[in-house]
């Protein structure tokens, strides 16, 4: 399996870090971390930009995150035009920068940086994986 069941729409199909699509069909977010250096990254990578090493492992992103920033997209790029409005948000999981899309089901005039949110994998239209932050 390639990278073509991630997010609405995959610009890749093949990648060195595919297992990310499989965690996700598993109900786990998971990134990877280098054996030498230990520095995790998200999205996950296959090779450590820090020591440059290609030895990694794969880790949970899991329990509680802080909000560090977000954003209200009321546009959309193509091909994302009917999920506008959708707020964008970094949150932060015991050093690891996680970027990704708030649930729906959070409203705007609740979202405050500094807020604790979880990760969960979540089913798009079409067989399609992605991931979001909730509240906790």
């Amino acid at each position: 399996m390639g990278f073509e069941k991630f997010g609405h729409i995959s610009f890749t199909s093949q990648t060195k870090v595919a297992d990310f699509v499989d965690y996700l069909e598993k109900g786990e977010v998971r990134g990877t971390q280098c054996v030498s250096c230990k520095r995790t990254f998200f999205p996950p990578r296959a090779d450590c930009a820090w020591c440059l090493a290609s030895e990694v492992e794969w880790v949970a992103v899991e329990g509680e995150g802080k909000l560090v920033s977000f954003t209200k997209a009321n546009y959309a790029p193509t091909g994302f035009e009917a999920d506008a409005p959708y707020i964008l948000a970094l949150a932060d999981f015991n050093g690891v920068r996680v970027f990704g899309r708030l649930s729906n089901d959070v409203p705007e005039k609740d979202t405050k940086v500094g807020m604790p949110v979880k990760i969960k994998p979540i089913s798009l239209p079409g067989g399609q994986l992605s991931y979001e932050f909730r509240t906790t």
